[in-house]
């Protein structure tokens, strides 16, 4: 908890937790709108793509939702991945503060 607790006070890593709720926000609207999804079905794709993982139970249906998806990654699996990488490395920095002490 004190992990994620110091990971919020930062700045630039809170404005990479508001960049990822942003594009996972506009894939989980435009997915619900281009393909009729729910909204969580709609956020579990936008999740499960821009992490790469890909289980391929949802696929797009129609020639919108493929271009988005396209357009999405693009724009997206960077961010996603960053915010992942920040999160890992945040946490490996505050264990190893941890064992110092």
């Amino acid at each position: 908890m004190k992990t994620i607790l110091t990971f919020l006070r930062n700045r630039e890593y809170r404005d990479l937790l508001y960049t990822t709720a942003i594009i996972l926000t506009i894939g989980t609207f435009s997915y619900h709108h281009i393909e009729g999804w729910s909204y969580i079905d709609s956020l579990y794709f936008s999740v499960v793509t821009l992490t790469t993982i890909g289980f391929g139970d949802f696929t797009p249906q129609t020639d919108l939702g493929k271009l988005f998806t396209i357009l999405y990654i693009i724009m997206g699996i960077g961010v996603i991945l960053t915010f992942i990488n920040t999160l890992q490395h945040h946490y490996t920095q505050s264990q190893q503060k941890r064992k110092k002490k």
